[in-house]
């Protein structure tokens, strides 16, 4: 929190999806979803800022029906609350296959791609489904030898293995490839994510508040994955979910940290907080 900043003084709240505004089901639950109404009625300004396509946030957006901006793909997409583009920053188009080759023949790892419209998946996999059955978004499959290039707002990467550290080598070797070409995160311990130059949720939040005539200081955000750390850092009040992985902790070992997205712990502050 800034200098002696009180939280009533906030006027823009913003949060991750997974892990932390979601349920463990992957939905919004029922407190949630009432508490979000209540900020709407108060005047305060929402927006879910998150990993996932913009179709997919939009679906679960609707299930609350307030209007909020989406800050997704990590920040490569911005849109406002009536679904108009703000902001939009894609991956170099020579670079995606490269990004896609580095991985694309590792068994256990999933290859995604996120383009304006659509998700694209290298291999079928059901269980993936569940995992957007609040919006019903889903994905198209593509050969690994021939990723679309055009319009993609990230690559990422799934180990349905879980195998954190099996992605930490790719993590590095990505490093070690693009340097500072692209901008690589991890969003869960077995998410690894690539996107555009200096793409981050932080610096779409500042998007979004300049366009409101307002700063950073004037946003509360909320997170719990590595994509998450500038947004923390950069708003004028970062709060970061109990649950996160250790790196994230590391990372941003002073933050103040709350419950977990279990027990509703983001709609439970922001009661307590903002709306008492």
């Amino acid at each position: 929190m800034t200098a002696e900043q009180s939280p009533l003084s906030y006027q823009i709240v913003a949060s991750d999806l997974d892990g932390t505004l979601l349920a463990p089901d992957h939905k919004l639950s029922e407190k949630t979803k009432h508490t979000l109404k209540k900020l709407h009625e108060r005047g305060y300004t929402f927006i879910f800022a998150t990993g996932r396509h913009h179709v997919d946030v939009a679906g679960i957006r609707n299930t609350v029906g307030i209007p909020a901006y989406m800050i997704t793909s990590n920040g490569a997409r911005v849109h406002t609350p009536d679904n108009q583009l703000m902001s939009s920053q894609n991956i170099p188009e020579h670079l995606v296959q490269p990004v896609v080759d580095m991985l694309k023949n590792e068994h256990s790892i999933y290859v995604h791609i996120y383009r304006d419209q659509t998700w694209h998946l290298n291999k079928d996999k059901d269980a993936l489904e569940n995992f957007h059955n609040e919006s019903g978004f889903s994905f198209n499959t593509f050969h690994s030898d021939d990723a679309p290039t055009d319009n993609v707002a990230k690559v990422f990467f799934t180990d349905l293995q879980k195998d954190h550290e099996h992605l930490r080598i790719f993590e590095q070797r990505l490093n070690d490839t693009f340097g500072e070409q692209l901008t690589i995160c991890f969003s869960s311990p077995w998410c690894l994510e690539v996107m555009g130059p200096n793409v981050s949720k932080g610096n779409a939040i500042k998007t979004v508040s300049e366009s409101l005539g307002l700063g950073l200081q004037d946003c509360i955000a909320f997170g719990d994955g590595m994509n998450d750390v500038e947004m923390l850092s950069m708003a004028g009040k970062g709060l970061l979910m109990g649950t996160a992985h250790p790196q994230v902790i590391e990372a941003i070992p002073t933050i103040e940290r709350i419950g977990s997205n279990e027990h509703d712990a983001v709609a439970q502050y922001l009661e307590d907080n903002l709306l008492k």
